[in-house]
């Protein structure tokens, strides 16, 4: 598999590393800092929760530990900070199991349309066996999962007509994220995905660029996203979460017990996201109602008998065929 995309990521890098040396200068230097770079916006769940994992890292550690956050791809898009990750210029991150899954295939399975019931199940997964195998599937690339935030269920959000059955979509160019299993699933609906990053998307959909994206209800608020897209279809058909991602370069320069309280520091954030999440759901949902959004509830079969090839295809490999039994099996 191929590291880096980007011959500037090196020298990204560089410079990064670089102004991380003169900032950690004008801190306390008996602190360990631990960068921390992400995409999203200062309100969203998942960025209240790192504050709150710093939070709790600060007091096990006695101080001597913090979390450093920048987001708002203050550092880069998902798959740049992914390379930073890789080249230890970054410390930690959050991404998309969607675009994880291009240096740890395995975590394709989050792409799968309709493999959860509902979020009870997916809990019960991430939380279990499974969801330990699947943290480790990067390390191989120098990414260490830390732990799942809730990232809700996507669905789809377009400008000029509701989505109500999967031939809604034939036509339309629909943005996705840099992920085969998330080109492959908008393909069989009719659609033709097109990679956008995050932080461009909002001008792709106001000129015309793309018809419309798919993602949580949280996002599609948050991204404003909203003002320009006035029919959301909610037909949940994939539940993807966040990964919490930490350079195996940086990883393995910590004591024991120092990786021990990074550790319990995230996992003490976890349960606090999902709250924060569950309210941000709600309140976002109504808040686009409130703006004109025409929200609808399509039948889900429909979407599940258009993506069927796709199921077929993840089951020709036996191993991935295993993975989805083990993780069906898990369905109350």
């Amino acid at each position: 598999m191929k590291k880096y995309n980007h011959k500037s990521i090196f020298f990204f890098g560089v410079v990064l590393l670089v102004c991380f040396f003169f900032e950690s200068c004008k801190s306390d230097s008996s602190v360990r800092l631990i960068r921390l770079g992400h995409g999203l916006d200062i309100s969203h769940s998942v960025h209240q929760a790192m504050i709150n994992a710093d939070t709790h890292l600060k007091e096990i550690s006695n101080g001597q530990m913090r979390l450093q956050i920048y987001p708002n791809q203050q550092l880069g898009s998902e798959r740049e900070c992914l390379e930073l990750l890789q080249i230890g210029s970054l410390d930690m991150t959050k991404v998309s199991g969607a675009v994880l899954e291009n240096f740890a295939p395995k975590l394709k399975i989050f792409s799968l349309p309709f493999l959860f019931d509902n979020k009870n199940h997916l809990f019960k997964v991430l939380d279990g066996p499974i969801g330990r195998e699947l943290l480790k599937e990067g390390e191989d690339y120098w990414l260490k999962g830390i732990g799942f935030y809730d990232s809700g269920s996507r669905s789809f959000y377009t400008k000029d007509r509701p989505v109500e059955k999967p031939e809604d979509l034939k036509g339309l160019k629909i943005r996705v994220q840099e992920s085969v299993s998330a080109f492959d699933m908008v393909s069989q609906l009719g659609a033709s995905p097109t990679p956008i990053s995050w932080g461009e998307l909002y001008t792709a959909l106001q000129q015309g660029v793309v018809d419309g994206a798919e993602n949580n209800p949280p996002s599609f608020y948050l991204s404003g996203h909203y003002q320009v897209c006035k029919f959301y279809s909610i037909d949940e058909h994939t539940m993807i979460p966040d990964i919490l991602l930490a350079s195996t370069h940086m990883w393995n320069s910590l004591k024991p017990y120092e990786q021990k309280w990074l550790q319990e520091a995230i996992n003490k954030s976890i349960p606090y996201q999902r709250e924060l999440w569950i309210k941000s759901e709600n309140e976002s949902l109504q808040a686009i109602i409130e703006a004109g959004v025409e929200v609808n509830y399509p039948k889900k079969i429909n979407f599940q008998n258009a993506t069927q090839q796709m199921n077929n295809e993840f089951k020709k490999d036996p191993e991935m065929a295993k993975l989805i039994k083990r993780i069906r099996d898990e369905a109350d």
